[in-house]
């Protein structure tokens, strides 16, 4: 059995164990680092479909450009001139309400205006402002509920049916707005922390805010963990089937069994999905178990409508349906509007998702079901001819849900970070899902691995936006 020595050992080449690798190598290219993938391709759930001029996603479809660490990781792959861009402030999205497709305003005054709620139930949201934050770990809905209204409940599920595929009922407050909860807890309401961050923001001269883009890039989202790699392996640092079978800790850092090899090494980055993570450390390290071995996973699958010309096709990024509409459809992407060249000339592209934490039952149906029941869906809410392309996508990744327990998860993992110095968690589910959340992720591990930060972060406000 062969022996190796390194000074980093990443387990993962997703998007959070590449990000990590290449901020190593940008700071501190003496550091001799290798990055293990148990499949033959890299990017995890961050992959493209292309089929007969039309191109989709297997995972995320794009992500926000106000992300400083997610703009460097571009320039580092290279991919500045490959960008598509999709500004929020002219593209917009829908929430099925009552049956039809509402635009959402991307403003505050234009949601304010909008008729989506009574005027009696925009008032309630004020009530924010003298509601008490609510004690222990508290579901989506029931916060939202208790500080602005039930009004809101839909609107408050279609924002995390897009993010999480989830259920409002069983995600925690806690756990998807750390940042918002704790403007709530310092200020005791939502509403007077926000107006306190931007008079704060107000002393900043010369920096004028705006609403930022949706982005991908010209051959999709696949590109950038493809071209990550690329100089991964150019410099010998990547190695592809090649999967984790145990480790193991000891004085001198880590050994890590991977194909009948072992490597030592002085640090050790698990950059999996929190399950994956949660396996291996647990047989690892017996004695510092977590306070739960398994998180919930929902899983969706895209069903890829194809029109010509004929189709009506609101203009905007897609729409979204809460529980309370009983579709069949979580939503859809209107992936032709969003960026050029997703499908042939003259043609449409929609990707209709389905499934997700309150319809597992739903990806059990054959291909020729799903791409029938999407059409009569959506044939419900906008002008659709027959589809001229069809095809299903059921990718194997599942999302992460933050529900019961996942704030002591996230407990047991800093604990764990202050008592293994040689020991770093990032990836798919540790502190949030979103491209920029894995990034931004990913470089702070890799400044602690190089012995810039070791300490706390405090927890970020991310906006909403539909």
């Amino acid at each position: 059995m062969n022996d190796s020595h390194l000074d980093v050992c990443i387990v993962g080449a997703g998007l959070s164990g590449l990000s990590a690798a290449v901020f190593i190598n940008k700071h501190h290219p003496e550091i001799n680092l290798l990055v293990l993938e148990q499949e033959d391709v890299v990017g995890g759930a961050m992959n493209s479909f292309s089929d007969h001029g039309y191109q989709a996603e297997w995972g995320p479809h794009g992500f926000l450009d106000n992300c400083e660490k997610s703009q460097e990781l571009i320039h580092l792959a290279g991919l500045e001139g490959e960008l598509n861009t999709a500004p929020l402030r002219r593209f917009v999205r829908y929430v099925c309400l009552d049956g039809k497709l509402r635009l959402i305003p991307q403003s505050p005054l234009k949601i304010l205006r909008a008729p989506l709620v009574s005027w009696g139930e925009k008032l309630r949201v004020l009530g924010d402002l003298w509601q008490p934050p609510l004690d222990d770990e508290p579901s989506v809905a029931q916060w939202v509920e208790h500080r602005f209204g039930p009004a809101l409940l839909p609107f408050a599920d279609a924002v995390f049916t897009g993010t999480y595929a989830g259920d409002i009922e069983q995600l925690k407050i806690d756990a998807v707005m750390p940042g918002v909860r704790e403007l709530e807890r310092r200020h005791g309401s939502v509403i007077r922390g926000v107006l306190n961050k931007i008079r704060g923001k107000k002393k900043e001269r010369g920096k004028k805010k705006r609403l930022p883009s949706m982005i991908s890039f010209s051959q999709g989202m696949g590109m950038l963990p493809a071209r990550l790699a690329a100089n991964l392996f150019a410099r010998g640092q990547l190695r592809t089937s090649c999967a984790v079978t145990a480790l193991e800790h000891s004085d001198e850092g880590w050994r890590v069994l991977a194909d009948g090899e072992i490597l030592h090494c002085r640090h050790l980055i698990l950059a999996l999905p929190v399950n994956r993570s949660l396996s291996l450390i647990t047989a690892a390290l017996p004695t510092q178990p977590p306070p739960q071995t398994i998180i919930p996973e929902a899983r969706i699958l895209s069903v890829l409508l194809g029109f010509d010309e004929r189709a009506k096709i609101p203009f905007g990024f897609g729409y979204l349906a809460p529980e309370i509409e009983e579709r069949f459809a979580l939503g859809a992407l209107f992936s032709s509007h969003m960026f050029p060249g997703r499908a042939p000339e003259g043609c449409q592209l929609m990707e209709v998702l389905v499934g997700g934490r309150r319809h597992p039952e739903r990806l059990e149906l054959s291909d020729e079901a799903l791409i029938d029941q999407a059409y009569k869906d959506l044939s419900q809410l906008m002008e659709l001819p027959k589809p001229i392309y069809t095809k299903v996508l059921r990718p194997s990744a599942g999302i992460p849900q933050l529900e019961e327990g996942y704030a002591r998860l996230l407990a047991w993992r800093e604990n764990m970070h202050r008592s293994h110095q040689d020991l770093h968690f990032c990836g798919f589910g540790w502190n949030g899902i979103g491209i920029n959340d894995m990034v931004k992720e990913a470089h702070a591990i890799a400044e602690r691995v190089c012995k810039r930060s070791s300490g706390q972060r405090s927890n970020e406000v991310k906006g909403v936006y539909f």
